[in-house]
């Protein structure tokens, strides 16, 4: 069957050379044509480090035109990018690592073809990278005599997909592919205290703190620092005393534990004895957090909006080069990133609007106000934050991963003087099986000697107890010096456990003058900021000074102007006033006159009334007698207008006349009037009345 096919599973010494280091040779377990690949593909990453370009020395006019800061900061940031790719190749072959041993059910050291095609689709899909099934094809290609796999599935996985990773996938996704694989095969069938999430959370830690040896297995010394991470996670304290039992226990081993024996070792509750399993999962999540997913800190804090400036409760989480915040720690709803860069920097706030604990971060686009429950928590994440900014400026990796490094380096440097140690002990090991087949072979030519000249044995026999007693001394000699390579050994041994507690002091140490090294730079920064502070106040205060001497001065020219206006106001109001009191005379004058007229104008209708009176007593007399005496006569034909007097000497035509020249002498002597009061009185003409005569 053409699914049935089985490929060779890389063994345990092909493993480690699938990521070639920086400096080594391509691995020798690929072919000629693909060393040759690999040595070129080396030259060429390194080649722009050191300003070489394509054309060789011809690229050297480009490269020294530029600064030799910018040619080393470029070659920082490309070994930086070579070690960063390097370590997470590393990390994904270990995963994968887990994954084809699992795929060998029968551990026979080879796994059908059809497999390997859903684990490079599946691992393809999951990297983000795209899968080539033709390529797969033609590196399994069958010949007459069966399947060619005498080159392995490394190099395909090398050429084809870890070289196409470029860090842009979900790393937790990726561990739980290979997780699925590899649990329901050695995961144990005893129940455990811990969930299946714990035990996958476990494992991943597992790769992280492995050694790059194959098979994979974590040292006791990483052992021992993920439990105490576990135990200060649940709040139980440091047990030394129990640490101690248990790498005593575990000694026996000294290539350490497998990563299903560290689950169960942990399953096992024998670490975590009074504390319940919610206790335990919040203790594993919490390392898998910090070690894996690289969060520095998380907690609640209160933040200041952009918009509405209102304040609101988030669940903040800090990556050595970004802030998350949501709504609640289960991080479903995710509300925003602060992302950070070296140009990034966080400062104390004073309290205000009732917020305490206040501190902002300042980016390049925009500010961010937070408030932290208590001092201590304020102080927590401004040092946690300013420590991730000061990890981009100089391009280092998390604390936890730079602490793995050093215990990794401690570990190898132990090793080479262990290794020199039972070096030293072998070489003097061999002098002295040296010295004992020497005096073997002396021993035997006394006798051989002693036997050749029995005659002489009495002339020889005092030599023979000299030579005797000489190798007796140079034997005592040799036991003393064996004695003292021991005791020196011993010594050794003494200044070895010293020198690794004078580090665990020395690290102690460093930690107590970092933290007084932040308390210091805080200190600094505060007081910095207060002096900013008072420079700008003294400036505002003058600022403000300044501006009210100047008011000041404003005022009183404001003051002599308006003194001014005050007198001219009160000139023309005493002018106003003596016309006033003018007009009030002539209209006093006036109204006098008035009253002279009307007395006169009463008299003369008293008069008019009395004379009508007597020449209507005298007007009927006089009809009555002309009515009796004259004579009928004929009539003009045009009315006449009568008087009372009788007929009139005018007609009506001259009278209307004579009214209309009356009535425009009457009008013009009204508005005559009318000018005059307002002349003196110096108000509009509709508010004056006519005052009749």
């Amino acid at each position: 069957m053409h699914g049935s096919r089985l490929t060779q599973l890389p063994t345990a010494h092909e493993l480690p050379s699938l990521l070639p280091r920086e400096g080594a040779a391509a691995p020798g377990w690929l072919p000629a044509a693909e060393r040759g690949g690999v040595m070129r593909a080396a030259a060429a990453a390194a080649g722009p480090a050191h300003g070489w370009d394509s054309r060789g020395a011809a690229g050297e006019g480009s490269a020294a035109q530029r600064s030799a800061a910018e040619r080393a900061a470029e070659a920082r940031a490309a070994a930086r990018a070579r070690l960063t790719m390097a370590g997470l190749r590393e990390s994904l072959l270990k995963a994968i690592w887990h994954a084809f041993t699992a795929l060998d059910l029968d551990r026979s050291g080879k796994v059908s073809k059809s497999q390997l095609k859903v684990l490079s689709h599946n691992l393809c899909t999951v990297l983000n990278v795209p899968h080539d099934p033709v390529a797969l094809e033609e590196h399994f290609r069958d010949d007459d005599e069966g399947p060619v796999s005498n080159q392995g599935y490394m190099p395909y996985l090398n050429k084809f997909i870890l070289e196409k990773v470029q860090g842009n996938f979900d790393k937790v996704e990726f561990n739980r592919m290979c997780w699925t694989l590899c649990a329901r095969k050695n995961l144990t069938k005893s129940p455990l205290l811990i969930s299946d999430e714990d035990a996958f959370k476990v494992w991943v830690i597992f790769n992280f703190l492995s050694e790059d040896k194959y098979p994979l297995a974590i040292v006791p010394e990483e052992i021992e620092y993920l439990l105490k991470k576990l135990t200060e996670a649940m709040g139980v304290g440091s047990q030394q005393e129990q640490f101690e039992h248990n790498k005593m226990s575990l000694g026996t081993n000294q290539e350490g534990l497998s990563a299903w024996e560290l689950i169960e070792l942990i399953g096992s509750g024998h670490f975590s004895k009074g504390m319940d399993r919610q206790t335990v999962s919040m203790a594993i999540n919490e390392v898998f957090n910090e070690l894996i997913l690289d969060e520095l800190k998380q907690g609640y804090m209160l933040k200041k909006g952009h918009r509405r400036k209102n304040w609101t409760e988030r669940w903040f989480v800090l990556k050595p080069n970004i802030i998350s915040y949501y709504v609640g720690e289960d991080l479903k709803d995710k509300k925003g990133d602060i992302m950070l860069n070296e140009n990034c920097c966080v400062e104390s706030l004073p309290d205000k609007d009732g917020k305490k604990c206040l501190f902002l971060i300042k980016c390049l686009d925009k500010s961010f106000e937070i408030s932290a429950s208590d001092k201590k928590k304020k102080q927590e994440w401004i040092q946690a934050i300013q420590t991730a900014v000061n990890l981009l400026r100089t391009g280092c990796p998390p604390p936890h991963k730079e602490a793995r490094q050093k215990r990794k380096e401690l570990r190898q440097k132990l090793q080479a003087e262990q290794e020199e140690l039972e070096r030293q002990m072998k070489e003097l090991q061999i002098a002295n099986e040296n010295k004992q087949q020497e005096l073997e072979t002396v021993r035997k030519q006394l006798e051989e000697a002693a036997a050749r000249a029995a005659e002489e044995e009495k002339k020889r026999l005092q030599t023979q107890m000299d030579l005797q007693d000489r190798f007796s001394m140079e034997l005592e000699r040799e036991k003393m010096v064996r004695q003292k390579m021991e005791q020196q050994v011993a010594q050794k041994s003494s200044e070895l456990k010293q020198y690794l507690q004078r580090v665990c002091e020395l690290e102690e140490m460093y930690k107590q003058l970092q933290d007084a090294l932040e308390d210091e730079k805080q200190a600094r920064q505060d007081e910095e900021t207060v002096r900013k502070l008072q420079a700008r106040l003294l400036e505002e205060e003058s600022a403000k000074r300044a501006e009210l001497e100047k008011w000041h001065l404003q005022q009183q020219q404001t003051i002599q102007m308006t003194e001014a206006e005050k007198q001219e106001l009160e000139t023309q109001r005493i002018i106003k006033e003596r016309a006033l009191q003018v007009a009030m005379q002539q209209l006093e004058q006036l109204e006098l006159e008035r009253k002279q007229a009307l007395e006169q104008y009463e008299g003369v209708i008293k008069k008019l009334e009395v004379a009508a009176n007597k020449t209507k007593s005298w007007k009927d007399k006089v009809a009555h007698h002309e009515g009796l005496i004259r004579l009928i006569e004929p009539g003009s034909k045009n009315p006449h207008l009568i008087t009372n007097w009788g007929p009139a000497a005018f007609t009506e035509a001259e009278l209307e006349q004579r009214e209309k020249s009356w009535k425009g002498k009457k009008t013009t002597s009204e508005f005559e009037m009318r000018t005059s009061l307002i002349q003196h009185l110096e108000v509009p003409p509709s508010n004056l009345v006519v005052l009749p005569y």
